[in-house]
C-alpha cells in the first residue's frame, strides 16, 4: 500500500496535468489568440480530470511508483484530457445535448458562438494527437513502440468503435420507444455506455499501463478493471442526473429525462441502479487482486461508486 493517500495522489496527478496542459497547448502565434483562448477556456476549466489521473495511477500500478512512470504516460494523459474536454464542448452544442453550464462555468458555445466552439473543440482533438506523436521526446526504441501503441488505442477509443460512436447511437436512441423485451433495452444501453464513457477510460488505464512497460497480461487486467469502471461511472451518472444539484454537478441535473434517454435508473430505478453499480466495483477489485495490482486504481472505483459529482 502507498504512504501516499488517494487525495494527495490525486492532487499531485491534477497539478501535474495542469501544469503539462499549460505548457503543450499551442498558444500564439502558433494558434490564432482568439482560439487559444476559447481552447484555454474549457480545457483549464478544472474538473475532477479522471482520465488523466487514471493514466497516471495506472502506470503508478505497474511501474510500481518508479519516478520515470508518470514521466513516460504524462502526455498520453493530457492527451485525453484533451479528448475528453473536446467532446463536452461538442456535447454541449445545441445540435447536440444544448447545455448552458459545465464545469459551474457558461459552456464553450454560449462565451464564444458555435462556429468557434466547434473549432476550438476540433483544435483539441488534433493537438492530442499531436501531443502524443511528439512527447515524450525519447529516441529509445522501445518508447517508440509504445507510443505506436498507444496512438492506436485512443485513436480507436475516441472513434466510431468508441466515444463518436456512442454519441451517434445515444442520439439515435434519443427519445426512442422501448423495446418489447427488456433486455433489449438493456443490451442497447449498455452498448451506448460502452462506447460514449467506457472506451476512453479503457483507453486511459491502458495508455497508462503501456507506457509504464506494462507486461500483456497487466495490461489484460487493468483493461478488465477498466471495463467495470466505466460503466461503475455511467451508472452513477445516470443517478446524479436524478438524484444531483446543479450546484454539485456544475451542470443541469435533469436533462436525461427530458430528453427521453435510456438510463439505468429509467430502467431499474435509482436503488436498482445503485446495486448494479456496487456489482461493477466488485468486479473491478476483483480484476485488480487477480493480477497483484494494486496502488491508487482500487481507490479511484471507491471513490467513483461513491461520488456526488
Amino acid at each position: 500500500m502507498s504512504a501516499v493517500t488517494f487525495d494527495e495522489f490525486a492532487a499531485g496527478c491534477r497539478r501535474d496535468v495542469e501544469r503539462a496542459l499549460a505548457q503543450w497547448l499551442p498558444a500564439p502565434p502558433d494558434s490564432p489568440a482568439r482560439l487559444h483562448e476559447a481552447m484555454e477556456y474549457s480545457l483549464l476549466a478544472g474538473g475532477k480530470r479522471m482520465r488523466p489521473v487514471l493514466v497516471l495511477a495506472a502506470a503508478d500500478a505497474v511501474g510500481l511508483g518508479h519516478p520515470d512512470a508518470r514521466r513516460l504516460a504524462l502526455p498520453a494523459a493530457c492527451a485525453l484530457e484533451m479528448i475528453h474536454t473536446y467532446s463536452l464542448v461538442h456535447d454541449d452544442l445545441p445540435a447536440m445535448d444544448n447545455d448552458t453550464l459545465r464545469r459551474g462555468r457558461p459552456t464553450a458555445h454560449v462565451v464564444y458562438g458555435d462556429a468557434l466552439a466547434i473549432l476550438s473543440g476540433d483544435g483539441l482533438l488534433t493537438e492530442a494527437f499531436t501531443l502524443l506523436a511528439r512527447e515524450p521526446a525519447l529516441d529509445a526504441p522501445a518508447v517508440a513502440a509504445r507510443k505506436l501503441q498507444t496512438i492506436g488505442l485512443i485513436a480507436r477509443s475516441a472513434g466510431v468503435w468508441g466515444m463518436v460512436g456512442g454519441q451517434v447511437l445515444d442520439l439515435q436512441f434519443e427519445g426512442a420507444a422501448r423495446q418489447d423485451d427488456p433486455d433489449d433495452d438493456l443490451l442497447r444501453l449498455q452498448d451506448i455506455h460502452a462506447r460514449k464513457t467506457g472506451a476512453l477510460i479503457r483507453a486511459a488505464t491502458g495508455a497508462g499501463a503501456i507506457m509504464a512497460g506494462a507486461s500483456a497480461e497487466q495490461i489484460e487486467a487493468v483493461d478488465a478493471y477498466a471495463v467495470e469502471l466505466g460503466l461503475c461511472f455511467q451508472i452513477v451518472d445516470d443517478v446524479l442526473d436524478v438524484e444531483g444539484t446543479a450546484a454539485e454537478l456544475g451542470k443541469q441535473p435533469g436533462k436525461d429525462e427530458a430528453a427521453g434517454k435510456l438510463t439505468y435508473p429509467a430502467l431499474f430505478g435509482v436503488e436498482g441502479s445503485r446495486q448494479r453499480a456496487r456489482e461493477c466495483a466488485e468486479r473491478g477489485h476483483a480484476a485488480l487482486t487477480r493480477a497483484g495490482l494494486s496502488g491508487h486504481l482500487p481507490a479511484i472505483l471507491d471513490w467513483t461508486l461513491t461520488r456526488r459529482q
